[in-house]
């Protein structure tokens, strides 16, 4: 049989509480077992057989069904039954991602900024992490950034936004000099490895050669592919010596009063130069992990490499879910304290029992 329209989905919060409606049944099979020790006793019945067809008669039956309907309604009450308002429908890729980025000093260099407005390499690198980050809200993002030794900025997280926070704290010099890129892809892979995510999956950007801690490149990146971790790596920077600017405590370039980077120098008043990169480690550090290496010699380019991670990495599965729940259970408590109020207040007047 096909009905004109369809009743709405009920959803019970407590479900295991219906189970209470079980002891109804077992209320009424004792109802009449056991009764009250009688106030008058009679040595005849034939006057109770007199007004046994008058309708007072069935009081007790009524009241008695009253307080049944009032305790069913409390109980589905106290199960929660909920309206769903609606449904999304979620992507979720299931790729666990680790952010590594290198806060060395050579990281000061301006090569990388966009319309001469004089960002370092590390200002690019965390304005362009942040893009990508917000692109993939259903990913799993965590972050660690190194020098002369590495640092968890955050473990894999869904909130982004505390992510992007702890991002814009970083600045060169919170952490001693260095480059320490085997200690870097070792914690990344420490973070990940026990994760159930379909897809494991670290994103490093450096302009240096490892020149500290306690681990190679190439070892971590071979204990990376043990776990199936997957390496992107970035190397940051032009294939030319670039001069660095002078920075501030907070790792701000100092401009002079007509806004010109002042360039650092050494004690005897020389400029200060960085190296160009060497990419063989990074190249072979993601080809050890089925990763891949990219080259960014200037912002336009660091976008573009970001942006094709980021379609590289998908995987996306739709999940449907009701988002949004209308509480129900005001209904059946009123209509249960109405019907135990209905039925005391019947008890105690009209429908009264003598004692």
């Amino acid at each position: 049989m096909n009905f004109p329209f369809q009743l709405p989905p009920i959803a019970f919060h407590n479900p295991e509480l219906l189970w209470l409606l079980l002891a109804l049944p077992i209320l009424i099979l004792l109802r009449g077992r056991v009764g009250r020790t009688a106030a008058i006793q009679f040595s005849s019945i034939a006057i109770a057989r007199q007004v046994s067809g008058a309708s007072r008669s069935r009081a007790g039956g009524v009241l008695f069904s009253l307080r049944l309907l009032g305790l069913a309604a409390l109980v589905v009450a106290l199960a929660r039954p909920q309206l769903p308002q609606g449904h999304s429908e979620v992507e979720a890729s299931g790729i666990d991602i680790v952010l590594a980025l290198d806060l060395s000093g050579s990281m000061a260099a301006l090569d990388l900024s966009e319309n001469n407005d004089y960002s370092t390499r590390v200002e690019m690198a965390k304005k362009v992490m942040t893009e990508f980050i917000e692109r993939r809200p259903n990913d799993r993002i965590g972050m660690v950034a190194f020098a002369g030794n590495p640092y968890l900025v955050s473990p894999l997280t869904l909130n982004h936004d505390w992510l992007i926070k702890n991002i814009e704290r970083l600045h060169l010099g919170i952490i001693e000099d260095g480059t320490a890129i085997g200690s870097a892809i070792g914690m990344a892979t420490n973070r990940l490895r026990d994760l159930p995510g379909k897809s494991r999956v670290i994103i490093l950007l450096t302009d240096g050669e490892n020149n500290a801690g306690s681990i190679s490149p190439v070892a971590a990146a071979e204990a990376a592919a043990t776990y199936k971790a997957k390496i992107y790596a970035i190397g940051a920077g032009s294939d030319k010596p670039v001069a660095l600017p002078r920075l501030d405590e907070q790792g701000r370039v100092i401009t002079n009063s007509r806004g010109e980077a002042l360039a650092a120098t050494d004690p005897f008043g020389n400029k200060q130069y960085v190296d160009g990169v060497n990419g063989e480690e990074l190249k072979k550090i993601a080809d050890l992990t089925g990763g891949q290496y990219y080259r960014a010699t200037d912002g336009a380019q660091l976008h573009k490499i970001y942006d094709e991670i980021d379609r590289q990495e998908k995987t996306t599965a739709k999940l449907r879910h009701f988002s949004t729940y209308q509480e129900l259970f005001y209904w059946p408590t009123v209509l249960g304290l109405c019907l135990v109020g209905v039925e005391q207040l019947l008890a105690h007047t009209r429908l009264r029992r003598l004692p």
